[in-house]
């Protein structure tokens, strides 16, 4: 039996009895997802507002370190712009996996040109030992300075004062220092998703590092100690693990005590974007697949941004359809993603780039579209495959 008495703004005649609490209980669903993700966007904007001057005035000696598995074209844009870096006592080292193409010969004329650049050659991988580690690790032990600062072969740093920005926060304490790698900046909606993705990700864990929570790093600008590396018997605990060099390691070393943030315009490594849906999917479902890894307590918080963030547009657009309460959810609903639409621009500002907020709306609905296709693949997967 049909209830004359209105519940939606709009006042239908149509919603039955039966369907009362049902729709209550959806709504107070929506509202406490979005008491949760309000209460996220206010932690990372605490967060990232927190002031975070540089620790270091002195330049230590670093390292910078590139793995590259057939990369000579790549090699070729990256290591000029190292060598223009404007900053004293700093060596470059470039493991060359196994390469088929012209990669060791370019390396070699290079470090015979410059003294500043060698070449570890890998001609065989050890049985069981993933490819990108193991090059890491013989990077590391070559290393002649302790703060070594990794990139990799297609990513281009966005100013010659790159090492200095990072190297300015390699205190006496610190052991991490987390940098910021965006997408380069190309037509089409994939690379523009990629690039929301990206600075929605560098929002959360330079946020919560800030917060005194680090979580992850990203390997295309992160540096870390080599004689921290060597104590903690580098990835040793990680083998087993498809991925996880940059992000997983961090997970499992870095504390709130011992790592330092670096953001600005002079910090950013550019990094070149997938260009393929395809490509993209199989390179999220490998990192959400090294999240499964991460320590308890990171995950909790991360499955409650996430899953807030979904539960908010699927029970908000399941009330839309109804009808019901349709002027409140519709007006919370513009009122999130306004926020949200605000705190990525600033955030974006702060980092050393734009962002414009007019594209989120539509980002952050196809956001839960890309997080249902690739994380219940991730989630329950046992393994998954290293594809470029």
């Amino acid at each position: 039996m049909c209830s004359q008495k209105s519940f939606t703004n709009k006042k239908p005649a149509y919603l039955c009895t039966h369907n009362r609490k049902g729709l209550s209980l959806l709504f107070s669903v929506f509202i406490a997802s979005l008491i949760i993700q309000v209460s996220c966007f206010l932690l990372l904007f605490i967060g990232l507002a927190k002031k975070n001057p540089p620790t270091q005035p002195a330049s230590p000696p670093v390292t910078v370190l590139v793995c590259a598995h057939d990369e000579e074209a790549n090699l070729r844009k990256l290591l000029p712009k190292l060598q223009e870096q404007d900053y004293a006592g700093f060596e470059i080292i470039v493991v060359d996996d196994r390469s088929n193409d012209g990669s060791y010969d370019y390396l070699r004329e290079l470090s015979t040109a410059d003294n500043r650049v060698r070449v570890v050659k890998v001609d065989h991988l050890p049985a069981h030992v993933n490819a990108k580690k193991y090059g890491i690790t013989l990077g590391v032990k070559a290393a002649t300075h302790d703060w070594i600062l990794l990139t990799d072969a297609d990513c281009l740093p966005g100013s010659p004062q790159w090492i200095a920005a990072m190297s300015r926060y390699m205190d006496a304490n610190a052991q991490f220092v987390l940098g910021y790698s965006p997408y380069e900046k190309q037509p089409g909606l994939l690379n523009l998703f990629i690039r929301f993705e990206t600075l929605l990700t560098a929002m959360q864990y330079f946020g919560f590092a800030r917060l005194g929570m680090p979580y992850m790093g990203v390997g295309r600008n992160l540096a870390y100690r080599k004689s921290y590396f060597m104590a903690n018997k580098g990835f040793n605990s990680l083998m087993n693990v498809t991925g996880g060099d940059d992000d997983l390691y961090v997970n499992r070393h870095a504390t709130a005590e011992t790592t330092r943030v670096c953001t600005g315009r002079d910090a950013l490594v550019w990094s070149t974007p997938k260009q393929s849906v395809k490509s993209y999917f199989a390179q999220k479902k490998r990192h959400l697949f090294a999240g499964k890894k991460y320590r308890l307590g990171h995950k909790a918080i991360l499955a409650l941004f996430t899953g807030s963030h979904l539960l908010c547009w699927l029970t908000g657009v399941a009330l839309l359809l109804t009808g019901f309460q349709l002027v409140t959810v519709s007006a919370l609903l513009v009122t999130r993603v306004s926020g949200l639409a605000v705190l990525t621009h600033r955030a974006a500002q702060r980092f050393g780039h734009s962002f414009r907020g007019y594209a989120v709306p539509l980002l952050d609905i196809l956001f839960v579209f890309y997080y249902l296709s690739t994380a219940p693949v991730a989630l329950i997967a046992k393994r998954v495959k290293w594809t470029s």
